[in-house]
C-alpha cells in the first residue's frame, strides 16, 4: 500500500497561501453581499473630478432616500473624506476586528486617509503593497444593508483598478472624462480595460462642461463605444464653496445630478 507523498515546504507554503487567499475572499464575499448594487466611478486619470462626481452621486441617491455607501479605494490620493468634511473614522469591533464605517450626510464611508495621520502624506508604495492595502480595507470592513455602494476607484489602468475589479464584483461603472482630448483618450483607455475584463459600463459624465473647456467628450465616447451618457456636470465654483457637497447646496449642480442619478438606475443592469 502506498503512502501519501509528503510535500515540500515549498508546495505547503504556496497551498498555505492558498488557503489564505480563499478565506480573505470569503470574508470580502460576506462583507459585500448585503449591499445590493456596486458602482465604480472610474476614470483613466486623475484630476477629471472623479472622487466630486462619485461623492456627489452618492449625495444625490441619498437625497431621494436610498440607503448608500462610498468606498475611496484610491490609496494613493483619497479625497472622499476632504470632500465630505468628515474627520470622524471607522469604529473597530473589539472581538472580530471589523471596522463599521462612519457616516456623513446618511452616507456611509470608508477610506484610506481614515489611517492617514496627516492628510498632506504621501503614500509611496509600490503595486503588491497597494494591493495589499486594498484587500485589507475590503476584508476588514463591514458595510451591512445598502442599496447602493459607490466606489471611488484608484485612477489609470494598473494594480489599483485591477484590484478592485477583480475582487468587489461591481455591478458596472460610471466613466468620467473632461471634455479636452487628452482626458477623452485616458477615458477610452478606461472602458477598453473594463471591457477586457468583460465588465458592465453604466455610462459616462462628461465633468468640468462649459465654455472654459468645451463640451462634447462625453457624447463622442457614448456614441463610439454605445454606451448611455449619463449627463454632463458642469464647471461651476460652487462645487469649491461650504461645507457640504455642491449637489446638497447648489440649485443648479442639484439638477445635475438629479438627472445623472436617474440615468444609472435606469441602465444600472439587476
Amino acid at each position: 500500500m502506498s503512502s501519501k507523498r509528503k510535500l515540500t515546504p515549498k508546495e505547503e507554503a504556496r497551498l498555505a497561501q492558498v488557503r489564505e487567499n480563499f478565506q480573505k475572499r470569503k470574508e470580502i464575499t460576506s462583507g459585500l453581499s448585503q449591499i445590493k448594487n456596486k458602482i465604480g466611478v472610474y476614470s483613466g486619470k486623475g484630476g477629471v473630478g472623479k472622487t466630486t462626481v462619485a461623492v456627489n452621486l452618492a449625495c444625490s441617491l441619498a437625497s431621494i432616500g436610498k440607503s448608500v455607501g462610498i468606498f475611496d479605494v484610491d490609496i494613493d490620493c483619497p479625497n472622499v473624506a476632504n470632500i465630505l468634511h468628515l474627520s470622524e473614522g471607522p469604529t473597530q469591533d473589539e472581538k472580530d476586528g471589523k471596522f463599521y464605517p462612519s457616516s456623513r450626510f446618511d452616507i456611509k464611508v470608508m477610506t484610506m486617509s481614515f489611517f492617514h495621520e496627516n492628510e498632506e502624506e504621501a503614500t509611496i508604495w509600490r503595486g503588491p503593497m497597494i494591493t495589499n492595502a486594498i484587500n485589507q480595507l475590503l476584508q476588514m470592513t463591514h458595510w451591512g444593508e445598502m442599496e447602493y455602494l459607490i466606489v471611488d476607484m484608484p485612477p489609470g489602468t494598473s494594480d489599483g483598478p485591477l484590484t478592485v475589479m477583480q475582487t468587489l464584483s461591481l455591478d458596472g461603472f460610471v466613466i468620467v472624462t473632461a471634455p479636452q482630448n487628452v482626458s477623452k483618450l485616458d477615458a477610452i483607455r478606461s472602458i477598453n480595460m473594463i471591457k477586457k475584463l468583460n465588465q458592465n459600463i453604466i455610462g459616462v459624465v462628461e465633468n468640468f462642461s462649459g465654455p472654459v473647456f468645451g463640451t462634447g467628450a462625453g457624447k463622442e465616447i457614448s456614441e463610439q463605444f454605445r454606451i448611455p451618457l449619463l449627463g454632463s456636470v458642469s464647471l461651476n465654483a460652487e462645487h469649491n464653496q461650504g461645507a457640504k457637497p455642491a449637489s446638497m447646496t447648489s440649485k443648479t449642480v442639484k439638477d445635475e445630478f438629479k438627472n445623472i442619478v436617474l440615468e444609472v438606475i435606469n441602465n444600472i443592469k439587476d
